[in-house]
């Protein structure tokens, strides 16, 4: 497949951070014989999240700018984790976001090689089979101020350690009996050099292979040497891998000839107001506190897309916030921000009413119906305008009435004036109520005169109001998303207990019988719209024919709410 998508952003667009930086000096100076070859390794033990989108269209935007090559490889070498619904998963995701790879490679495509890899370490007296139990090991490899002690195993000879790894792929041992490990220093200050485990005996049907392996390699042993038998010149990962680097080179230095990939850290993306831990996600996902790892309140790029996000905003989103060596915390509303922008352009505009409240015209004649004139979207003059009907009833939000208005409301109350958006200015005229005092409609009068939303003798209104005509409006609900979690940190606040403990109560509100303008009729899952006065909304795959479900993307500033706030 090729590497570059036409949906993607132009590479001139892109600054040059640090990695680019090295990546052209690199052209420059003629390494890797003048290539450039990245590569996305997910782990396929869960979906993939807002922090990855940051790696993939580093590392498919690194390789598009100077003629590249990036390869999508699947680092699957712990099978209890692992499955195929996240392997399609993360395909879909990638070519959603509006990127191709030019390979598609498993790290389990070279479990073979892996292995004799492994053999070639034990005769170079680089590796030996350890018989000490998981608990053993953790205490031979002492703390981060004592050194480590080697493990009695640690001189075994080379023939025995052969014959063990030998008889625990044939199957031999139990799981956790034996583990291979690297014979490196145990008195070295970085702990992930005391001998590293690079096998562990793990009976588990693995998705690819089925049942023909009962060991599996470690991520930090298979990760180097896949990049390696991909050509891979730049291997780009999160700083949580910097301390790991010198394993990496380890591996690819004594089981590499020739040019050999060079690791690159870069911080990875945090964001506020959620957990960006795939085993934190996966909790969230098994104990049902959302509906699954789409669920729209999930940083998980599936659950931004039934959201309502574009592939265009994440990756602007991701341009916008750079790369960087230092870890920082990202405000969720620089991403609500990138969205907004890109649906503000392209979502055309329709009319809804959330908490509807209906109008009776009086004066408007009984049965007509005239249909209005409608801009599409103001942003863009070549999405033209459509028919609205409009009747003697209709709806409105009941937010856009009080009664007893306070100083700058400008919306309807008695006596006062406003337009209707693209029909008439109507003055409210009374308000009738229930038994219990609620308000359950306004009469009003129209000026026939100011047809089109323009008052002919000059007359100023201070508020434009939205509507739906009440006999030709749809019944739609509506989910009304806000952040999963009240606090900015979860996973670091230091009250109450764990990252649980702050899932916002309020995260999803769904607002059942809202009133939606009939062009709606034919919007499909996914189809984004932004609600006029109200937000961004997409339609939800719940929705059936004749029951539209829409989410909320993102809001819409409310001039009105910031008053209120400050009183």
């Amino acid at each position: 497949m090729g590497h570059s998508d036409e949906a993607a952003p132009a590479a001139d667009a892109t600054p040059l951070d640090f990695i680019r930086t090295i990546v052209a000096d690199d052209l420059a100076a003629g390494k890797h014989r003048g290539r450039v070859a990245t590569r996305f390794p997910p782990e396929p033990n869960g979906y993939l999240h807002i922090g990855h989108a940051k790696s993939i269209c580093l590392n498919f935007g690194v390789a598009r700018e100077v003629g590249g090559t990036c390869n999508l490889r699947f680092d699957d070498t712990n099978p209890t984790k692992e499955d195929v619904e996240y392997v399609d998963s993360i395909k879909d995701d990638v070519t959603w976001l509006g990127f191709t790879w030019d390979a598609l490679f498993y790290a389990s495509d070279y479990f073979e090689q892996l292995y004799q890899f492994a053999v070639d370490l034990i005769r170079a007296d680089k590796a030996y089979v350890d018989s000490l139990t998981a608990d053993e090991i953790r205490a031979y490899r002492g703390t981060l101020t004592e050194p480590g002690r080697n493990s009695p195993y640690r001189d075994r000879p080379t023939a025995e350690s052969l014959d063990l790894f030998a008889r625990m792929r044939a199957g031999e041992f139990a799981d956790g009996a034996l583990v291979l490990r690297a014979k490196i220093d145990m008195a070295s200050p970085n702990m992930n050099m005391r001998d590293p485990t690079l096998y562990r005996i793990r009976r588990a049907h693995h998705h690819r292979t089925g049942d023909a392996w009962c060991i599996y390699p470690m991520y930090d042993y298979a990760h180097p040497l896949s990049d390696a038998l991909e050509d891979i010149t730049h291997s780009l990962c999160t700083l949580e891998f910097e301390d790991h680097r010198p394993l990496y080179d380890w591996c690819v230095e004594h089981l590499i000839q020739g040019a050999r990939p060079r690791q690159i850290e870069f911080a990875r993306l945090n964001l506020n107001y959620t957990v960006m831990s795939k085993r934190k996600l996966l909790q969230l996902v098994q104990q049902k506190h959302v509906s699954g790892w789409d669920d729209p309140r999930m940083p998980t790029i599936s659950g931004l897309r039934r959201r309502g996000y574009t592939p265009e905003s994440i990756r602007d989103f991701c341009a916008r916030i750079g790369v960087a060596k230092k870890e920082n915390v990202i405000d969720v509303a620089q991403l609500e921000h990138s969205v907004r922008e890109d649906l503000n352009r392209r979502a055309p505009r329709v009319m809804a009413v959330l908490q509807p409240l209906r109008v009776v015209i009086t004066n408007y004649p009984d049965g007509q119906v005239e249909h209005v004139d409608v801009v599409n979207n103001p942003e863009d003059s070549s999405a033209g305008t459509r028919k609205v009907p409009f009747s003697r009833e209709l709806f409105i939000e009941r937010d856009d009435f009080r009664e007893d208005p306070p100083k700058k409301f400008f919306r309807l109350s008695p006596g006062k004036e406003v337009r209707l958006r693209s029909a008439y200015f109507v003055t409210c005229t009374q308000v009738v109520k229930d038994a219990a005092g609620e308000v359950v409609e306004l009469q009003c009068t129209y000026d026939p005169a100011t047809r089109g939303g323009d008052s002919p003798d000059g007359r100023k209104v201070k508020a434009t109001l939205h509507w739906v005509s009440a006999p030709h409006a749809l019944d739609v609900d509506v989910r009304l998303y806000d952040r999963l979690f009240s606090v900015e940190d979860p996973d670091r606040s230091t009250e109450g207990g764990g990252f649980l403990d702050f899932l916002n109560p309020d995260s999803l509100r769904v607002q059942t019988g809202c009133k939606a303008e009939p062009s709606l009729a034919s919007a499909r899952p996914l189809d984004r719209f932004q609600f006029e006065r109200l937000g961004y909304f997409c339609v939800d795959r719940d929705s059936a024919p004749g029951a539209l479900v829409f989410n909320r993307t993102v809001g819409l500033r409310d001039s009105w709410a910031r008053i209120e706030q400050r009183g």
